[in-house]
């Protein structure tokens, strides 16, 4: 009986051994590398980008339309916020920060 108890654990012991191996590499050689898709960092760095957003109202613009807007608002700085809005803005990332902070705080 006691020599059947050593050669089932010994079994149970391998078996499981076996299956914490086995269930622990399943996959792991595929998350190594990169889906062969994908553009290089390297190559997306020496890309020269043509096209860009507005900064304004991110409409899609050409290098030159980006480049004369970038001019105009270096020239003509857009229109400043008035006091109760920057007033409203600075208690609303307040209430963020707070809440951040004390999430228990349903202000």
């Amino acid at each position: 009986m006691r020599k059947n108890k050593k050669i089932f654990s010994g079994i149970l012991i391998v078996s499981t051994s076996i299956l914490v191996w086995l269930t622990s590499t399943w996959g792991t050689s595929v998350v190594a590398l990169p889906p062969p898709e994908d553009i290089p960092e390297e190559i997306l760095r020496t890309e020269i980008i043509l096209d860009a957003r507005s900064p304004v109202d991110g409409k899609p613009l050409n290098a030159a339309e980006y480049a004369e807007l970038q001019e105009q608002l270096q020239v003509s700085p857009p229109p400043k916020l008035s006091a109760d809005l920057r007033q409203t803005i600075y208690l609303i990332q307040l209430r963020k920060a707070l809440l951040q902070i004390f999430p228990f705080l349903d202000i």
